[in-house]
């Protein structure tokens, strides 16, 4: 699902509330999750799940074309944990 489908299916379910209003507020919900990880911190929705920044160590990797070595450094890398109900929901049969 796409923000603008993410949008659109909101304004279906509160028809009383202007695109413009409900566009305005998903996408500063993005904008709180995303400057709260820049910043390392855990942003958690109950009942979703929970996203956060996980440190990557270096290693050492092949590169599939040459068989070089190749150094990859330290890097941080987006996770998510599914909630509870979030799993209940994706495992309950149709």
């Amino acid at each position: 699902m796409t923000r603008a489908e993410l949008i659109l299916n909101l304004t279906r379910v509160y028809p009383n509330l202007p695109k413009h209003v409900i566009s305005a507020l998903v996408v500063r919900m993005f904008d709180v999750i995303s400057d709260e990880l820049v910043e390392g911190k855990r942003v958690e929705v109950r009942g979703f799940g929970a996203f956060f920044v996980r440190q990557r160590a270096p290693r050492v990797a092949r590169n599939p074309k040459t068989g070089a070595k190749v150094s990859v450094g330290a890097r941080k890398v987006l996770a998510f944990r599914p909630g509870k109900r979030l799993k209940e929901w994706v495992n309950t049969p149709s």
